[in-house]
């Protein structure tokens, strides 16, 4: 049994022979890798589509008729061409398989009565996992015991504020509070969670795998030329026919007859259109690359230049997924100074988007993070759902200090503010709001002469608010120009109320 400090249950977890039992039950903590294709394979489909068939079909014809020149040409185009598609997906497939991380993660369990560190991808299902601020989570797992556990879930649903989780929720939630989900990050807090779901069977691997399930549709491109060749071809073997009845009732040459239809009927063969559409497309997938955009299969450019609607998430797409301080309420005016006590409240490792973004707005004012956490930390009041605000208690220059920060709801009540202060504070609160700025209200008490066990039980003064924005990013409003100038609507899917939107 382990006894982890700071909480109450003592943890045994899985043995080495329950771990083995699991991993052969369940397999490997792992998402379905997608299958590599080989030089045959991506060769072959390409070959499969009804244009190079058709040129094909028409090289063996000059080759039997004897046109070895003409032959050896269109085998040429057909080697360029298919040179051309296969290279432009190796690049991009070798661009992807860059960007994956290629560390291999780790993760705290309870095995055999001790607590060891494993590769996340040896988690099976049973497993007790030991969680802290800053852990990607690698399972999904129903929470036995926790400490003021926020989780960032913005992978799975798209938002960016923090989640808090609690021990008991609603079994009518889909996104459950007293469970975490893999993908997502630990940003506050700490928990002991067990494994209830590993590999494609989390959340995160449903979707994985559903997204690897949609099997792959015609470009509007690739109908068109299929319907060109079936056109051609229709039209050509019509005035073969015709052609060697004609010539054959004429002169009664077998050989002739065949040659000249045979020749007519080739005439009908675009030859060069594949060749021009397949050097026009690789020069629109490389303009595309040079925009940071990765094209792995050629006739997407062509679907992307008829594209009328474009339809995008908020949360990191437009904007940034990355809090900010928007705007500051002082009421003396002294905006650095509200902000002086809010990096004092904060943590001085954080994890939390909110705290982070606090903190660069705090250096950007010209506040030195490193002088301003210098001073001796004599006690901090740790966040928690209930009471929703959180502080820390500093020897500043001989004195005892406390700087506080939290919702204004559990802030204000504590400042002693006159209904006139109260009312003005709470108008603003409700201006900032109304953008669909989250707020932070921050106060402080100097010069302590005693340290009360809780929060709440602090005489505070009020010193101002912090409104804080995922901000839009810079070139999204150039970007919704570009497109409405060239007929492309943009609908922003999120799932803020209108009025934030």
């Amino acid at each position: 049994m382990v006894k982890i400090k700071g909480f109450a249950g003592d943890y045994e977890g899985l043995s080495q022979e329950q771990v083995s039992d699991g991993q052969k039950q369940h397999g490997l903590n792992e998402l379905v890798p997608e299958k590599k294709r080989t030089f045959l394979r991506k060769a072959l489909q390409v070959l499969s589509e009804p244009m190079f068939i058709l040129l094909f079909f028409t090289s063996i014809l000059y080759f039997v008729l004897g046109e070895m020149r003409d032959g050896a040409i269109m085998l040429a185009f057909i080697v360029f061409m298919v040179s051309i598609n296969i290279f432009q997906e190796w690049r991009t497939d070798k661009t992807l398989d860059a960007l994956k991380d290629q560390s291999s993660p780790q993760v705290r369990v309870f095995r055999d009565g001790v607590v060891t560190e494993i590769e996340c991808k040896h988690l099976t299902i049973g497993d007790l996992m030991l969680l802290e601020e800053g852990e990607k989570i690698s399972a999904d797992g129903q929470i036995i015991e926790m400490r003021d556990l926020g989780v960032d879930e913005s992978t799975l649903t798209g938002e960016a504020e923090v989640v808090w989780k609690t021990l008991k929720a609603s079994d009518t939630d889909h996104w459950r509070k007293d469970y975490i989900y893999a993908g997502t990050t630990v940003t506050q807090g700490n928990a002991v969670v067990k494994v209830t779901a590993i590999g494609t069977l989390t959340e995160y691997g449903k979707i994985g795998k559903q997204l690897s399930e949609i099997k792959k549709q015609q470009t509007p491109l690739e109908k068109q030329t299929a319907s060109l060749v079936k056109t051609c071809a229709t039209i050509g073997g019509v005035l073969l026919v015709l052609v060697f009845i004609v010539s054959y009732w004429h002169n009664r040459d077998l050989r002739e007859s065949t040659l000249s239809a045979i020749t007519l009927a080739m005439s009908m063969i675009p030859e060069e259109f594949p060749v021009i559409l397949t050097v026009f497309l690789a020069m629109g997938a490389y303009r595309i690359a040079k925009q940071s955009a990765l094209i792995r299969s050629m006739p997407s450019v062509e679907t992307l230049g008829a594209v009328s609607v474009l339809c995008v998430d908020k949360t990191g797409t437009l904007t940034k997924n990355q809090m900010t301080v928007d705007k500051i309420y002082a009421p003396d005016g002294d905006e650095k100074e509200v902000m002086h006590w809010a990096g004092l409240a904060c943590e001085t490792e954080p994890y939390d988007p909110m705290e982070k973004a606090m903190l660069a707005c705090v250096a950007k004012l010209g506040i030195c993070i490193k002088t301003l956490f210098s001073k001796k930390l004599l006690h901090e009041y740790a966040f928690s759902t209930e009471t929703k605000m959180m502080g820390h208690i500093w020897s500043i220059d001989g004195a005892t200090t406390l700087a506080a920060k939290g919702s204004p709801e559990s802030i204000l009540p504590l400042c002693g503010l006159s209904q006139e202060q109260l009312g003005t504070i709470q108008a603003e609160q409700e201006r900032m709001a109304s953008e669909g700025i989250r707020v932070i209200a921050v106060a402080n008490r100097t010069n302590m002469t005693d340290i009360p066990i809780h929060l709440a039980d602090n005489t505070l003064t009020f010193v101002g608010l912090v409104g804080l924005l995922d901000p839009p990013r810079e070139e999204v409003q150039s970007a919704i120009a570009v497109c409405n100038r060239a007929g492309i609507r943009v609908v922003m899917i999120t799932g803020d109320n209108g009025m934030t939107a």
